[in-house]
């Protein structure tokens, strides 16, 4: 079974079975189309209020959407849903009794602003969502239900329209308020929780469909992987409701760069797609001790669980409540231990749903390895940055060493794997943990250093 399986996966990233020049079908050229009418109007009605960065992004954008399109049909449909829900929401913003623009009043009095499309509704919808199709991929694996996987993915792929509508509609509010404060939302934890959470899940979704296509179900899987997504998601709601995060805000002036915008999206494409590893890692260890009853040989794993469960305990009340941790924490923390040891109470069934272990290792190859490839660019582009900012490329600064760590981590885990063929156990082991170390340089580092990044503290 094993030889059979292991060139499913590779295949699956061929580009060879979607090239057929002059055979393409005609929604392909259609979606082109459309695409290139749409930047062109963009830069029409809005260039003259764009700078260089803005533009080249504009033009950028037409042949990478195009070629993503052609590569990935669903996303086709789904920039044209996010497209449409996007010029819907700035249209239903516009007052129509004069020509003074939009009024962001207007989102509390719109019944469809209010409820669906303002930035803040469609991002609470996401998290319901993303919550909803956790809950759902967990009822098809307990209960081998291939319609219960379906309902998650069809769910997510929901979360991942409503995430992007209001990343979008967010931007546009962003310029409403004020011309120096537009900015692209990726700029502070509750901006960036909400690209890690979307981004996880669509690269999630691509390889569900694209392992698919090769006959080979991935599904049971997306259970596991949802864990870290609702994980972000209870973050995000915390941050937003507590710490009032998700009020649009200036850029303070070590932000004021285009080289932001380049940075912070490759940096959470290698956030997000060491997550999934970790996830992916997860599932392949509670495969590997199915079988296992010997208690000090399931500690450790139980052990790993639990210390990703407590970081939740780390974050501080909003100043001004009393105690250590909020009530909000201690549930969170409560429910996250218990989701992981009753993982590993039922590991027998549940590892006789998993995908074969050749396959898990595959997937967390591949997403350490697209990971890897893009925190690289990032890493770059952040000294270039720090070199506009600070003067210099490299300061050690807490978050820069952490980030340094992190990628000899996941370089030394590529080169074991590629050189020496580093496998099996000890392989999920090490991605596992890679999300202890990844999540501190994402947020511990913000919590406990200070330094040149202190303005991302929590």
């Amino acid at each position: 079974m094993n030889t059979s399986t292991r060139p499913a996966p590779a295949a699956s990233l061929d580009l060879s079975s979607d090239r057929h020049p002059g055979r393409r079908p005609v929604t392909d050229w259609l979606f082109a189309a459309l695409v290139t009418l749409a930047a062109a109007w963009g830069w029409r009605a809005y260039g003259s209020a764009m700078d260089g960065y803005e533009q080249a992004i504009l033009v950028g954008m037409v042949p990478s959407l195009i070629a993503l399109g052609w590569f990935w049909r669903p996303v086709q449909g789904l920039s044209v849903a996010v497209g449409l829900a996007t010029l819907g929401a700035a249209a239903l913003y516009l007052r129509v009794s004069d020509d003074h623009g939009a009024d962001l009043a207007r989102g509390e009095e719109v019944f469809w602003l209010k409820y669906f499309l303002s930035s803040q509704s469609a991002i609470l919808w996401m998290s319901v969502l993303f919550f909803m199709s956790t809950v759902f991929y967990w009822i098809g694996l307990a209960t081998k239900s291939p319609t219960g996987t379906r309902l998650g993915s069809r769910i997510a792929w929901a979360g991942v329209f409503m995430a992007l509508t209001g990343t979008l509609v967010r931007w546009f509010e962003s310029h409403q308020i004020a011309p120096d404060i537009g900015h692209i939302p990726v700029s502070n934890l509750y901006e960036v929780f909400v690209l890690f959470a979307w981004l996880t899940t669509a690269y999630w979704l691509y390889y569900e469909d694209r392992f698919a296509k090769m006959g080979q179900s991935l599904g049971s899987l997306g259970a596991f992987v949802m864990l870290v997504v609702s994980a972000s998601v209870g973050f995000l709601l915390w941050y937003a409701l507590v710490r009032g995060a998700h009020e649009i805000q200036p850029l303070v002036p070590a932000l004021q760069s285009w080289w932001m915008k380049l940075h912070v999206p490759a940096n959470f494409i290698g956030y997000g797609t060491f997550a999934l590893a970790a996830m992916v890692a997860f599932a392949y260890l509670v495969k590997q001790h199915a079988g296992e009853t010997r208690w000090w040989k399931l500690a450790p794993l139980w052990l790993i669980g639990v210390v990703l469960c407590f970081e939740p305990v780390v974050f501080r009340s909003k100043p001004g409540a009393e105690g250590f941790m909020s009530s909000y924490w201690a549930i969170y923390f409560g429910i996250s231990a218990l989701i992981v040891a009753a993982i590993i109470a039922a590991r027998k069934p549940i590892a006789a749903q998993l995908p074969a272990f050749d396959v898990l290792d595959d997937v967390m190859y591949k997403s350490i390895a697209v990971g890897f490839a893009f925190f690289t660019i990032a890493t770059i582009l952040g000294a270039f940055w720090a070199a506009e900012a600070w003067g210099g490329y490299w300061s050690w600064d807490p978050k820069e060493t952490w980030a340094l760590i992190v990628w000899l981590n996941y370089a030394a885990w590529l080169h074991m794997r590629l050189m020496k063929g580093l496998r099996g156990g000890f392989s999920a082991w090490w991605a596992l943990v890679g999300l202890l170390v990844t999540s501190f340089a994402f947020l511990g580092v913000n919590m406990f250093l200070s330094g040149l990044h202190s303005y991302g503290e929590l």
